[in-house]
């Protein structure tokens, strides 16, 4: 009996294990919230993996199926073939991973409810419409110190500020091996820095496109989480985790390109924006409120989306401020020319969000919206008669607005599809239900002696 042929990427990762001495592979995925799933198996069974796929029990993933329609499979992409480099053991062996589709066994078919699924829809779109879509995101975090039971606190290990160096920046050689660790696995790192905050940290690697851009997300957060617990750190993407300080933002840069060109660029503008990326950018602005929903996804993500933290909370765009919704960056060459989505922030699914924005300006380019003034003043120092007059709305306060902004948008609902739709709206109608009947420490120390 002669095994099924393998593709030249597959046997390739096969020739890697063998060389590398990889033992064990973890096949990982997402489930709808954003969080990295992974079955673990012996790379022996790699063979088996591209050929037939890894099963498992859907049912327990969250948002994913009910017990009766629990089959489902993993296909593993042999491109995101990658060695963990904080996995390698004394012994010379090593563990690596893969990123996986999800399938339905019962149909054969993609699995509806996968996030990746839905990206790559995205991403069928955008080439339906003849373009190739290209981003690429600045995801923040912060590094804490862990208590003697190794739990997380909200201990900054650092006093640094925006680019600051040691003394003060105590996290510099943190980064430094979460980079190497990122290179390790294949990622091209433009810059990192120390951000605003004490112990908020922003590593940027260059644009790709959509697709591995999200895979790199997924795994950008899974590489720095792990090198942080070795350093006896934890690190942490939550938006806003300590108040009256910048939380952690996800600043996503985006542009397509047509026949090998930047679609986004034209000479004779002003902006040197197309008229193909204005109308992105309209589709973006005029279904902000929905998209806020799946970029900004938890409720602790409108605490850094309020004035004065220089976080974007104004549905504006420009090619100067920050304050806007969506920036136009300078770009030394056409080809660098791209807007900058201000608001998502590194909670989110990066599969879903990424798909929401592209669907979102594919929407605008479709129906030839026309894209507002560029507001250059700075939108935060607006009374809200200013902004009035300006015609300048503001996002949604907090995650049940955003949720009723979500389900009454057609185009963004559409971008996620019906299943993920459904029960990703159930999960954060859960969250904020859950979340507005808690009763804070602050609301003790405001009224329990007062009243």
């Amino acid at each position: 009996m002669t095994e099924d042929p393998l593709t030249d990427d597959e046997q390739q990762v096969l020739d890697e294990i063998e060389a590398k001495n990889v033992d064990f592979l973890r096949l990982q995925f997402t489930d709808i919230l954003g969080v990295v799933k992974n079955v673990s198996i012996p790379s022996e069974q790699a063979r088996k993996a591209f050929t037939e796929g890894i099963y498992f029990d859907g049912s327990s993933i969250d948002g994913f199926v009910r017990i009766q329609e629990s089959d489902m499979r993993l296909e593993p992409d042999p491109t995101t073939f990658a060695v963990l480099p904080w996995r390698s053991r004394e012994d010379g062996t090593a563990s690596a991973r893969m990123i996986c589709d999800v399938f339905d066994t019962a149909s054969g078919e993609p699995f509806s409810g996968d996030p990746r699924g839905v990206l790559k829809r995205a991403i069928e779109r955008t080439e339906e419409m003849g373009y190739e879509v290209n981003a690429a995101p600045e995801p923040e975090f912060f590094l804490f110190e862990e208590d003697d039971d190794g739990r997380a606190t909200t201990i900054t290990n650092d006093a640094g500020g925006y680019f600051d160096l040691a003394p003060k920046d105590l996290a510099s050689d943190v980064r430094r091996d979460i980079i190497y660790g990122l290179e390790d696995m294949g990622f091209d790192i433009e810059a990192s820095h120390h951000e605003v905050a004490e112990g908020q940290h922003e590593i940027n690697f260059t644009y790709d496109d959509a697709l591995a851009t999200a895979d790199n997300v997924a795994t950008f957060r899974s590489v720095v989480r792990a090198i942080a617990a070795q350093h006896d750190l934890h690190a942490t993407f939550m938006p806003k985790p300590i108040a009256r300080i910048n939380g952690s933002g996800m600043h996503t840069h985006i542009s397509m390109f047509k026949d090998g060109e930047n679609a986004f660029h034209d000479d004779d503008d002003e902006f040197n924006l197309s008229e193909t990326a204005k109308q992105f950018v309209a589709g973006v602005l005029e279904h902000a409120p929905a998209i806020t929903a799946v970029s900004n996804p938890t409720v602790n993500s409108y605490k850094r989306l309020v004035p004065g933290y220089e976080a974007p909370v104004y549905v504006a765009w420009s090619d100067r401020n920050r304050s806007a919704l969506i920036r136009k960056p300078a770009a030394r060459v056409p080809a660098a020319s791209r807007i900058e989505a201000r608001f998502p922030d590194p909670s989110c699914n990066p599969y879903l969000a990424l798909a929401a924005l592209i669907d979102a300006g594919l929407d605008g380019i479709e129906r030839g919206l026309d894209c507002p003034d560029p507001i250059r003043e700075n939108i935060y120092e607006f009374d809200e008669a200013k902004r009035l007059e300006y015609g300048i709305d503001t996002l949604p306060g907090n995650l049940g607005e955003a949720i009723d902004a979500l389900e009454a948008d057609e185009v963004v609902l559409d971008a996620l599809g019906d299943h993920v739709a459904e029960k990703f709206v159930q999960a954060k109608r859960e969250e904020f239900g859950e979340y507005i009947i808690e009763v804070s420490q602050w609301e003790l120390d405001q009224y329990l002696e007062t009243f």
